[in-house]
Formats: structure tokens, C-alpha cells, sequence
């Protein structure tokens, strides 16, 4: 396959503010944070999703190298996260994901919180998105997307790569054998298809994520997060679009933008698409259906396959149908302990149980964490 590099013909835009201009563009972004993190719809199937807690450990281990101990303890226990060590299959929700990146940019002076090896000063996360709003296409925007980091960053080289129908956005180290920041290179790719979903005005469908990295315990997690098929053990950390995709106008205000950066990163770090997996199509199906009833053969009859087929399916995917119901019920009932006010009582009976105990032991299993501490 012959790959050509792709340059920007229309140059790169700075900040439009004229010489007068009194912006403090040092000073942190006004990211929207509340008491009780952001503000989800109770009806959002994205919001109700969670990942273990060992998809965010390379984060957290990056925010050690910025923050005290006592500051990092602050800023979990602010986000709605345990201080102490987390169990690998913990389940972390998108409230505490966008409250810590929210909590963490500010506290650290560091927009990409440790994740790389030179900090990213304030605002310039804002400065990126005025710089892709203004592009004339999505591949000029994504151009600039390269352009913009490899001024930043020392760690590797970011590089867009086209052949015919196929545009790959790919990092490479500038030192080889440099072991991949696993959340870091994720951050990266996921922001740029962030970037151009929000651009376009509807998520970019993607062909293939690749990462240079061996494939983690937590692979499952990648699902909620890129809407494509996720490799591992690449050559290097790559995300390949569909080229066809990208005559899409562009069309977004400076309101837009200036609120794109203020509810970052809810708007973008969780795939809306479904399709990509049998296990979020019969998550989906779950959670529109009287899941506490439903069953397999039903399950199967949506999405027009025999149960056998789907339990194949589901098996290959490292899944079975037991377990997307649990997990389905665990996330329902997290949900509604942060943000809702029903009783654990209430909750325990609403999500199948016939006794808060049993409710109380099969959620102490889930999350190693107890129903209350939720509340706390």
C-alpha cells in the first residue's frame, strides 16, 4: 500500500484576538464543575457507561509525577473516586472521568496532566480548537491537529498518512523502545476523532484503532471508546478514517468552541455507536427492553440471528449474555446512586433484587466498593 503525507494548504491560524486584546491567555479554561460533577441525562445509554478502574491507571500514574499525595488524594476524592488503591475491575463512570480531567488540568497547570513528558500549559487546548474551527475542510483540520502537538510535544511525532481512501493518523516516538503511556496514546487519537465528530457535526465513523502496545487486560474498555475494531501490538499507535468521509461541511461558533473546551471531555471520550460490537448491540437491546425479563432468545431475535449464533458471537467477544445483564444492572445502579434519590432499598428492588442484601453482596463483587460510599 503507498502512503502519501498530507500537508495543510491553507497554513495554520493563530489566535484571532487583535494586539489589544486583554484575554488572560495563561489563565486556566472555565471548565463547567459542579458539586456533584457534570450534568448527564438520566436517559443518555453513553452516560450510563463505565470502564474498569485499570483503564485509567496509567493516568492516575501520571498524575502522580505532577501532584503531591495529598493533592492526588484531594482530587479523587473530589472526583468522586477512592483515594486508596483501586481494584483492576472497579468500574469508573464518564461523571468521574470528566470530573478528575476537569479538576486534574487546573490543579496541575498541565492540560494533558502528566501524561506527557512536557506539560501543556493553560488554554491550549482552547487555542487547538479555535485553530480547527477555523480550517476549511476536515482534512485541514486534521492536519493541524499534527501540526499543533508536534510543536508540543517531545515524546513522539505525530504524522497523517492518505492513500486513496484512507486517511492514518499515527504517533511515532522520537526515541524507539520508549514504553507507550497506554492512556496517553488513547487520549490523543480519541481527542482527534473527538475533534472531527464535532466538527462535522456527527461522529466520525472510524475503520481501525492500533496501538503499539500488547493488548491489556482491559481491551474491553476500548469499546466504549473508539465505535471500530481495536489492534494491539501494532508497529505503531495509528487511527485510520474512512476518506470518503471528509467532504463534510464545517460549521461551529465561537459559542460552540468556547463550550466544546468547557465540558471537555464529556462531549467526546465515550463512542455513541453501538454497531461495532455484539456486546454493546445487546447492551443497547437490554437497556430499551424490560431487561429484568428478557432473555437470550429475544436478544437474538433483535438483532435477526438464531441464540446460538449470538452466543458464538458473544463468546468470541469474551462475553456472554449473563454478563451484559449483570454489568447492565451494575451501571444502573451506580447511576442511580450518584445521581438520583431513591433508597439503596428502592434501587436494590428497581434493579431485580429481592433483598437489599443480596443487592449489598452482589454490588460489593461488582465494584469492591459498597452501595453507600457512592453517596458519601
Amino acid at each position: 500500500m503507498s502512503w502519501g503525507l498530507l500537508t495543510d494548504d491553507y497554513g495554520i491560524a493563530s489566535c484571532s484576538c487583535h494586539r489589544a486584546c486583554r484575554k488572560d491567555h495563561n489563565s486556566p479554561v472555565s471548565y463547567q464543575i459542579t458539586p456533584k460533577g457534570p450534568a448527564v441525562p438520566n436517559n443518555d445509554p453513553i452516560a450510563l457507561t463505565t470502564v474498569s478502574a485499570a483503564f485509567i491507571h496509567d493516568w492516575l500514574d501520571a498524575l502522580r509525577s505532577r501532584c503531591a499525595p495529598p493533592v492526588l488524594a484531594s482530587l479523587l476524592h473530589r472526583s468522586g473516586l477512592q483515594a486508596g488503591p483501586m481494584m483492576p475491575s472497579q468500574r469508573v463512570t464518564l461523571t468521574e472521568i470528566v470530573r478528575l480531567y476537569q479538576l486534574a488540568a487546573i490543579e496541575t497547570g498541565d492540560e494533558m496532566m502528566g501524561l506527557y513528558s512536557r506539560p501543556i500549559r493553560p488554554r491550549a487546548l482552547q487555542h487547538l480548537v479555535t485553530v480547527q474551527r477555523e480550517a476549511r475542510s476536515l482534512t485541514a483540520a486534521l492536519y493541524r491537529y499534527t501540526t499543533f502537538w508536534n510543536l508540543l510535544l517531545d515524546d513522539f511525532q505525530l504524522a497523517l498518512h492518505s492513500t486513496e481512501d484512507i486517511y492514518e493518523l499515527s504517533l511515532t516516538p522520537y526515541t524507539p523502545g520508549t514504553p507507550p503511556q497506554r492512556f496517553g496514546h488513547m487520549l490523543l487519537l480519541k481527542l482527534a476523532h473527538g475533534l472531527l465528530s464535532w466538527l462535522g457535526g456527527a461522529e466520525m465513523p472510524v475503520q481501525e484503532v492500533r496501538f503499539a502496545f500488547a493488548r491489556p487486560d482491559f481491551a474491553a474498555d476500548y469499546a466504549v471508546v473508539f465505535p471500530c475494531p481495536v489492534r494491539f501490538g501494532a508497529p505503531r499507535t495509528s487511527i485510520l478514517f474512512d476518506a470518503r468521509q471528509f467532504p463534510r461541511p464545517l460549521a461551529r461558533s465561537r459559542d460552540e468552541a468556547t463550550a466544546f473546551v468547557e465540558n471537555a471531555p464529556l462531549d467526546w471520550i465515550f463512542t455513541g455507536s453501538r454497531a461495532h460490537t455484539y456486546s454493546l448491540q445487546v447492551r443497547a437491546f437490554l437497556y430499551g427492553a424490560q431487561w429484568q425479563t428478557c432473555q437470550l432468545p429475544e436478544a437474538a431475535a433483535s438483532l435477526k440471528m438464531a441464540p446460538r449464533t449470538l452466543n458464538r458471537r458473544l463468546k468470541e467477544e469474551g462475553a456472554s449474555f449473563q454478563d451484559i445483564k449483570d454489568a447492565l444492572r451494575r451501571d444502573i445502579a451506580i447511576r442511580a446512586l450518584q445521581h438520583g434519590k431513591d433508597s439503596i432499598e428502592q434501587i436494590a428492588f428497581d434493579t431485580g433484587f429481592s433483598a437489599p442484601a443480596n443487592f449489598h453482596r452482589a454490588f460489593r463483587k461488582w465494584t469492591n466498593r459498597t452501595p453507600g460510599s457512592y453517596r458519601e
